[in-house]
């Protein structure tokens, strides 16, 4: 059993594809030891390093477009559109409130300090507080303040975060790009809300943890013109994705996985079963390391 230092990169929705990568390592008997993310990332890793893949799995893969809406609490301030504390207390009750330090897995956020320009890694207090601060989008969410200090997505400076784990002692360094060169019959990744039409909202398949989260009024948020956040994003992925370019030719782990930027867009997460299945094909692709 080899063990891995595993890089989590930036991307929105298409993170997902991150859950399939860890399933393909786990098949093949390589063992996780560290863990750095960014973004979405730092989300998919925080929620393996404590334990709780499969139930966010399960829970995500029962997304819809209409549900995911019902959990963006409105800032209506100009730092933000979306506050995300709706967002993190759902997954602090499918996951628990846990402490970074407690985790078994050696795991490190990647936040932005935009004022001062620099990285800030977070590798210890409530790991909900660090994911929180490494996916604060520009626009989407609003900055997270940290120790007087406020955050945004790591992603605008290090949106494949390998530095973090240079002194791991693991036998090699995998990382996940999702900022890959475009590819042909992809999703356009342009993202609409639809109308509600499923009578059993999801809370009821996965569970009932999140009932009283949906009762929460979001009408006005699907009046919302999704338009120019959408174009907004797709500079932000193209911004991350030449990034990303010069961190792995800079710093380049043993092997990479590679995500094509418009596999989906950022926030369509109602897309998990195919971004999954893709981050299995991907690395069963790229990952036929010799024994």
């Amino acid at each position: 059993m080899k063990t891995v230092s595993l890089v989590l990169g930036s991307g929105g929705a298409r993170g997902l594809a991150h859950i399939g990568v860890i399933h393909w390592l786990e098949e093949n008997s390589y063992q996780i030891q560290s863990i750095s993310g960014c973004s979405i990332g730092a989300l998919i890793g925080g929620v393996y390093a404590a334990g709780k893949l499969d139930e966010f799995e399960h829970w995500v893969r029962a997304i819809t477009k209409i549900e995911i809406l019902k959990m963006l609490d409105m800032s209506w301030g100009r730092s933000g559109l979306v506050k995300g504390d709706r967002i993190i207390n759902t997954l602090i009750e499918l996951v628990g409130d846990q402490l970074i330090e407690d985790l078994p897995i050696r795991y490190t956020a990647i936040a932005a300090d935009i004022k001062n320009e620099k990285e800030i890694w977070i590798n210890s207090g409530r790991l909900f507080d660090a994911i929180r601060a490494s996916i604060s989008l520009p626009l989407l969410f609003t900055p997270y303040m940290r120790k007087g200090v406020r955050l945004i997505d790591g992603g605008v400076l290090n949106p494949v975060p390998i530095a973090p784990t240079f002194h791991d002692g693991t036998e090699m360094t995998i990382a996940v790009n999702l900022g890959g060169a475009v590819e042909a019959d992809q999703g356009s990744g342009d993202w609409q809300p639809e109308p509600e039409e499923d009578p059993q909202p999801f809370y009821k398949k996965p569970g009932s943890f999140i009932k009283k989260r949906l009762k929460q009024k979001t009408a006005s948020i699907s009046q919302l013109d999704w338009g120019v956040y959408d174009v907004a994003n797709q500079a932000f992925d193209a911004m991350q994705s030449s990034i990303a370019r010069l961190k792995l030719a800079a710093y380049p782990p043993d092997h990479t996985v590679e995500i094509a930027r418009n596999a989906c867009g950022t926030l369509e997460f109602d897309r998990a079963d195919e971004m999954i299945a893709l981050g299995y094909k991907k690395a069963q692709e790229g990952l036929r390391i010799p024994e």
